[in-house]
């Protein structure tokens, strides 16, 4: 087992790599603004589920980097409406399937952080599964 076998790591993934590239069509004022932050935040998603995975031995720490990775996906999507509402990204369908995208990822980041918090003893298993 893996935390590349994890759901919410290939979501968190997908969506960092679909901002990345989203983030290098922005304006050049942007690319550095918020076009970092955004990049970050986002890869920050998915650097904190495997890192937490390495520490799922305590259950604790796993929780607590599920939680940083949680508040990294809530800060993405800020980031994202704010883009939005700027006008430094203007294709809409982009913005909406990167919102849906990043949604889906904090509702299922959600689920398995509950998932952790209630399971009893050994919690080196997926939840998930």
């Amino acid at each position: 087992m893996s935390y590349r076998d994890l759901e919410i790591y290939h979501l968190a993934r997908k969506n960092s790599n679909a901002i990345h590239k989203m983030s290098l069509e922005l304006p050049k004022f942007e690319l550095y603004e918020t076009g970092s932050q955004i990049r970050r935040s986002s890869k920050s998603v998915r650097s904190n589920i495997v890192e937490g995975y390495g520490r799922r031995r305590y259950k604790n720490e796993y929780i607590r980097f599920l939680i940083c990775a949680l508040a990294s996906n809530d800060e993405t999507l800020d980031h994202l409406e704010s883009l939005y509402e700027t006008g430094s990204l203007t294709e809409k369908e982009v913005f909406e399937e990167l919102v849906t995208q990043t949604n889906l990822l904090g509702k299922k980041l959600n689920r398995f952080i509950s998932s952790v918090q209630n399971s009893q003893g050994n919690i080196m298993k997926d939840p998930e599964s």
